[in-house]
């Protein structure tokens, strides 16, 4: 076990959050990004470019657009309007009306993979872009857009129509555009993203059925999956929901063999979420979410380089060594959120190794954004991702430590707003 005692100086023990330089600093970070990425990102044909390392359209590709691009550009458009930040507005605007107008399967119902300017480029259906979907549409409510509403009845009819599987409490994977079910896999990584959807969308609506949803899918992945396997988070299950440890896909960037400690981060943090909207009532979410963290670094943290090896095989041993932007992305909103609530200088200390590590390898001070992928010793590398595919990650690492840990964080930023204008 890696540095299980790593704590504070006692001279040093006030969290990093509360100081003025840091919080000035972590704003910076977060403006950083929104230069980046915000105007270049603008398909002026509709949706938004992916973009290389120096920040300029990737490709020749015929401007692809793929639905979890354009999804999340509206989640941090709505969270920079929420924050202030100019021209967010109109980013929203952009990407809603790609996402209703041209994402959106309006004879068959669903929303398509991709799209480039000739038309629908993937017609395939998947759950995890249908999670995003919803996330951005609850996004959007929050600022008043007009199309918000419309997206959240339509994915949300498709989710529970489609995809969810009340049996299970989880949803199915992947279907074809005529919904003929691509059969024999189950993912968690669609799930784990419905959740965070399905949270936002019970903050922007109000609607219970979505936090419900959200807690029997907690309870498949986590409490009945990971927390037997001494809190190592399944990837890939059968139809049936047998965990397939032999499971493998020609796709190792988005279905990677193994276990992936960048997912038991995320699912940390939302484990905490999930526990604050549920009114703190289901307790062995808070263990395990610590416990998700601890593992994660115990066995995904290089003691040599620093960094999150990006798979790990059931041997425990790395297996794709690179190390990725998200899953410290990832780490740094867990140990933010998680020391809201939880005074123990582990997670305090980590938050601050994260930081350290992000400042000095992952921000790419030159040229803007954060680096998507580092070999093992730290140099840049583009093995499973080129150029810098979205502010999504990076941009919530920032923001998460602002805010009050008592929901996602446009609910933080809406709520901190609230307070500030009833004290005046």
């Amino acid at each position: 076990m890696s540095e299980p005692t790593l704590s504070l100086p006692r001279t040093n023990a006030s969290p990093w959050q509360k100081r003025p330089f840091h919080r000035q600093y972590l704003m910076r970070q977060a403006n950083d990004l929104f230069d980046f990425f915000e105007a270049a990102s603008i398909n002026p044909k509709g949706g938004f470019f992916e973009l290389d390392d120096d920040g300029f359209p990737l490709g020749e590709d015929n401007g692809l657009r793929q639905i979890h691009v354009t999804t999340r550009m509206i989640h941090c458009a709505v969270i920079g309007s929420l924050i202030g930040r100019p021209g967010s507005d109109e980013i929203i605007d952009h990407g809603m009306r790609y996402l209703w107008e041209k994402h959106r399967d309006a004879e068959r119902g669903g929303y398509f993979w991709s799209l480039d300017d000739n038309g629908v480029k993937d017609s395939v259906k998947q759950a995890y872009g249908h999670a995003f979907v919803l996330l951005a549409g609850s996004s959007a409510k929050l600022v008043g857009h007009p199309l918000a509403d419309k997206v959240i009845a339509d994915v949300t009819e498709v989710v529970e129509r489609r995809f969810w599987d009340d049996k299970a409490g989880a949803v199915r994977e992947e279907f074809s555009a005529d919904w003929v079910e691509v059969p024999g896999y189950r993912g968690q990584n669609s799930n784990m993203h419905l959740t965070e959807a399905l949270m936002a969308a019970y903050e922007a609506t109000g609607n219970k059925d979505y936090l419900k949803k959200a807690e029997r899918i907690a309870q498949r992945i986590i409490r009945d999956n990971a927390v037997p396997l001494g809190h190592r988070v399944a990837e890939h299950f059968d139809e049936n929901w047998g965990v397939d440890k032999n499971y493998k896909h020609e796709n190792e960037m988005f279905r990677p063999s193994g276990t992936t400690p960048g997912h038991w981060l995320e699912w940390s943090r939302l484990l905490y979420q999930l526990w604050v909207l549920g009114q703190k009532q289901h307790s062995w979410m808070t263990d395990a979410a610590r416990s998700l963290f601890r593992a994660s670094v115990d066995l995904g943290w290089d003691k040599v380089h620093g960094g999150f090896f990006y798979t790990l095989d059931w041997d425990d041993k790395p297996a794709i060594r690179e190390k990725l932007w998200w899953p410290v992305a990832e780490a740094i909103g867990a140990a933010a959120y998680i020391s809201a609530h939880d005074n123990e200088d582990y997670f305090q200390a980590w938050y601050r190794k994260l930081w350290d590590y992000a400042e000095n390898h992952v921000i790419d001070h030159a040229r803007g954004g954060w680096l998507s992928e580092l070999s093992e010793d730290l140099t840049p590398a583009s093995n499973l991702f080129v150029g810098k595919p979205d502010i999504y990650h990076a941009l919530q690492a920032c923001l998460i430590p602002l805010y009050p840990a008592t929901g996602s964080l446009t609910h933080g930023i809406i709520e901190q707003d609230h307070t500030t204008r009833g004290s005046h």
